[in-house]
């Protein structure tokens, strides 16, 4: 699994992040030892653990219905087998460039920079656990193993608690022989303070996996939360891209008749109004109107309805906050952080304390968006919406929460946790299978390369915490 493409983006982030700055002119005193490659892994890692948040969600937002294909029967609608190669091997390769920044650095006595590249090994590990399940980890980056074993899914888990738990107390070091690059460091600027809150955020979504286990503990979720976001600012985002930012060019790619970006018809009712019998003045924010002056989606298997060239339907706007140019991909937020807070506060029996976290959950996205104060303040006054901390359901907050996670792909573990019952969630038209899907098909590189460890699942076996 061992990469070799993590040279050739040095000088590409180096540009990147800093015009005509070498990568490699880390410090000007003579007197302190220099670790080259170690500033040029950083830039690389912070930018391929946004992205291949982007590539996995472009995965699952069908499965969750965010997205659905304008052709009928799409494979990604209708849970065809699919071979997600690249996906995997991104994932493996920054995970193998993280390896490789944490041996560097604990080596040079780098705290903040180990801790930083935990944290991401941590996020890409639980990206290819939530995706697959069991996979190679214990031995994947060991260039003696060709046929690295598979770690089982429970035991991966434990593997990203871990990690987040080190990177927290190396981020706390007062010791750190180097600090965090601002320039290179791509999704928090050089700030330890900013990845510690990340790390909590990250372990609290980790251990709300875990509501179907009997171990799940709302007080340790909470725990985690209280030491995370407070505020949109302490968002986990990136924001500097080689060219467009890669929602922003499905959006422009169905501008130019090479249709991408359609909104599914589930999320598009979900907002406006037809399935809960409110307009959510997100929507705007995030598509324009049909021709007819409306807003309408693409039903999921079915595929479009016209020619696909005549606004009959909606897709991803050049204008909206996610896909307008520069549109940020989003790691962690703190609108994410307030619905995990109000379903484990919920969970716990505290309804007073969820009531709040989901009204805020749903304030602080909107803010995120754009959404002016009248209208959210209108969404939030209606009586659909501000039900009282008395009438408040589990089912209202996965619905807000299921607006605000668009596009990110933990929303399909969500999903999963809530067995998709999201009111009027159906089955894609002309499924090839009688439920929901629960994971993804193990890669063919894997299977033909390491077919021996890859375990014989199907796509409605359930992921270890989903069962």
């Amino acid at each position: 699994m061992k990469s070799i493409h993590t040279i050739l983006y040095i000088a590409l982030f180096a540009l990147l992040a800093t015009g005509c700055k070498k990568v490699l002119d880390i410090n000007d005193n003579p007197n302190q030892a220099v670790v080259p490659p170690m500033n040029g892994l950083l830039a690389s890692t912070t930018y391929f653990t946004a992205y291949n948040l982007y590539r996995t969600g472009n995965t699952t937002s069908y499965f969750v219905q965010y997205l659905a294909s304008p052709n009928a029967n799409g494979a990604s609608d209708t849970y065809e087998v699919t071979d997600y190669t690249s996906t995997w091997k991104a994932l493996y390769d920054n995970m193998t460039d993280l390896h490789d920044l944490i041996a560097q650095a604990r080596s040079a006595g780098a705290d903040y920079h180990v801790g930083a590249a935990e944290v991401m090994m941590a996020i890409n590990l639980e990206s290819l656990n939530d995706m697959w399940g069991a996979v190679p980890y214990t031995q994947a980056f060991n260039t003696s193993f060709l046929q690295p074993a598979y770690t089982p899914d429970d035991s991966v888990f434990l593997q990203c608690i871990a990690l987040l738990d080190d990177g927290i107390a190396r981020l706390k070091s007062t010791t750190s022989k180097y600090e965090l690059d601002a320039t290179k460091d791509l999704i928090h600027s050089g700030k330890p303070a900013a990845w510690i809150k990340t790390a909590y955020t990250v372990k609290a979504r980790l251990l709300n996996h875990l509501t179907r286990k009997a171990n799940y503990d709302p007080a340790a979720v909470l725990a985690a939360l209280a030491n995370g976001y407070t505020d949109n600012a302490d968002d986990a985002q990136l924001v500097r891209f080689q060219s467009l930012s890669p929602w922003n060019q499905a959006a422009v790619n169905n501008v130019n008749n090479l249709l991408d970006g359609w909104l599914s018809a589930h999320f598009v009712n979900a907002l406006n109004g037809n399935t809960f019998g409110v307009f959510d003045p997100r929507l705007p924010l995030i598509t324009d109107t049909t021709r007819f002056g409306d807003y309408r989606g693409t039903v999921n298997g079915a595929g479009r309805v016209g020619s696909g060239t005549n606004r009959e339907e909606c897709y991803l706007s050049q204008k909206g906050f996610y896909s307008k140019p520069g549109a940020p991909l989003l790691v962690a937020t703190n609108a994410e952080a307030r619905f995990i807070q109000a379903e484990a506060a919920f969970r716990s029996g505290d309804k007073t304390q969820a009531y709040q976290a989901y009204l805020q959950g749903i304030t602080v996205n909107m803010n995120k968006l754009g959404v002016d104060a009248a209208h959210r303040d209108a969404y939030l006054a209606n009586p659909a919406v501000g039900v009282g901390a008395a009438n408040l359901t589990l089912a209202l907050i996965l619905k807000e929460k299921y607006v605000a996670m668009f596009l990110h792909p933990e929303a399909w573990s969500d999903a999963r946790r809530y067995d998709y019952q999201y009111k009027d969630f159906n089955l894609p038209v002309n499924a090839q299978l009688p439920t929901f899907i629960r994971r993804v098909a193990y890669p063919d590189s894997e299977k033909s390369r390491n077919g021996a460890n890859v375990p014989s699942v199907t796509l409605t076996d359930k992921i270890w915490w989903d069962r």
